[in-house]
């Protein structure tokens, strides 16, 4: 149990929520993120129920000097959402959502999980783009870009944000958007959790669903090369509605699957048409030509149901590791790479997205927001999975060496699929110019780097 002073008595004494300290009965519980390699110990975790929490919770970090950590949905690949000692802000219980489907828009706190929104949403045949896995939080998501099935079409969740609520290092809470605060919205759009503590997003909304066409396309691994090669002819003409992600992996043992496939190594593509069934069903048409698919899932079927697709393949408390990589283009040799390393796995739990950019990600003017990946083809996402501690050190190998092998073509790398690289891996996800506009606007807005359990940009 813990024991009683007068920084905790303070914080008790204002605090609506919860404080759960080490020792207490669901402190082993709260304390555990996602990814489960991450195994950290908050001094305190503080269960927030509006932004009075918060601020009472920053006041306390200010005296004590500790670490900040701020989970939302908890994603975090290198586990930025939790904290050794310090105190752990959880967001969790901001559930907050208000649809307005006249104006097509939609208000969301931090701790929403982007099926929470999706089901909200779609009630009245409306999204706005998000993630791809649905327990994933919808704060950090949209923090550092927001890639997704509709992004194509619709851009980024930061290209469909219309205002943000933030609470500051100093406590104050702000409105930031175009015409409040712009300096603001714009590193908030891109630039993580480095300026302050979102704890309610305005979105903007699109019709789409309920019903799309799309789903899961998965042929023999031997036959990647060709496939490979075909796709990057095929995507120079597709519409903006669809958005695609070739997958290298073994084929999961989850229901959707025939059994008799299960563990057959595989290169897969999940495709997402958000026009018309009849659009969808021409545009994938070649696609399907290409080569009878050993598993064809790819169908009308409602949004709600593509959004959820993947989520057996990232269940919570698997062991992850992942590096991560812009590409300018599917070139030969980024081809044959992208072979040898997805002949190279050798884990059921193992796998890397390919996924397909442009269209009106690419039409956004790259100084508009601080996202750095504009002009980008193609983002690969290596990751390593293991059901626990067994085996991880082998997956990290494989994505280690994926990690250097294409590093020669890199042009880039997505923010949110950054694990702990350092400095220049940082600056790389945003070049010169957008890094040293984010280090000023950190300087404005935490100049002594309170929050600094993310992809940090430090105070210049």
């Amino acid at each position: 149990m813990s024991t009683t002073t007068p920084e905790i008595q303070a914080l008790d004494d204002d605090f609506r929520g919860e404080l759960v300290h080490p020792g207490e009965p669901a402190y082993d519980d709260l304390r555990k993120v996602w990814n489960g390699s991450i195994d950290r110990r908050p001094g305190l975790i503080a269960r927030c129920t509006g932004v009075a929490d918060i601020r009472s919770a920053l006041a306390y970090a200010r005296r004590t000097g500790g670490p900040v950590a701020i989970r939302g949905g908890g994603h975090s690949f290198p586990g930025h959402s939790t904290c050794d000692g310090g105190i752990l802000l959880d967001l969790a219980l901001l559930k907050g959502i208000r649809v307005d489907p006249v104006r097509r828009t939609a208000r969301a706190q931090a701790g929403v999980l982007l099926g929470e929104l999706d089901r909200e949403t779609q009630a009245f045949g409306l999204a706005t783009p998000s993630g791809i896995v649905t327990h994933t939080g919808l704060a950090g998501l949209t923090l550092g870009g927001g890639i997704g099935w509709l992004m194509r079409k619709y851009g980024l969740s930061i290209d469909n944000l219309l205002s943000v609520d933030v609470v500051t290092a100093e406590g104050e809470l702000v409105t930031a958007s175009e015409d409040v605060n712009p300096d603001l919205f714009w590193g908030i759009r891109g630039g993580g959790g480095n300026f302050g503590i979102v704890t309610e997003f305005e979105f903007r909304l699109h019709p789409v669903g309920p019903i799309v066409y799309g789903g899961l396309l998965a042929w023999p691994m031997d036959r990647s090369p060709e496939l490979l090669r075909f796709y990057r002819d095929w995507i120079t003409d597709v519409p903006d509605e669809l958005t695609t992600a070739i997958i290298h992996r073994w084929l999961p043992a989850v229901p959707t699957i025939p059994a008799e496939l299960h563990g057959r190594p595989v290169v897969a593509m999940v495709v997402n048409y958000c026009g018309s069934i009849e659009d969808g069903e021409r545009v994938v048409a070649p696609l399907k030509a290409f080569a009878p698919p050993l598993l064809d899932l790819c169908t009308a079927r409602p949004f709600l149901s593509l959004q959820s697709m993947l989520d057996p393949s990232f269940p919570r408390g698997r062991w992850y590791y992942m590096r991560a990589c812009d590409v300018g283009e599917l070139t030969d040799e980024v081809i044959d790479i992208a072979v040898e390393r997805g002949l190279a796995i050798d884990s059921p739990y193992t796998s890397y997205p390919i996924f397909q950019l442009g269209g009106a990600i690419s039409r956004v003017p790259a100084d508009s927001t601080a996202f750095g990946g504009r002009t980008s083809g193609h983002t690969f996402n290596f990751v390593g999975a293991t059901p626990g501690p067994e085996g991880f050190d082998a997956q990290q190998d494989w994505v280690r060496e994926s990690s250097r092998a294409m590093e020669p073509h890199q042009s880039g790398v997505y923010v949110n699929f950054l694990t702990d690289e350092g400095p220049a891996r940082i600056r790389s996800a945003y070049g010169p110019s957008t890094y040293n506009r984010l280090q000023s606007l950190k300087q404005k807005y935490d100049p002594t780097n309170l929050f600094h359990l993310n992809q940090n940009i430090p105070p210049n």
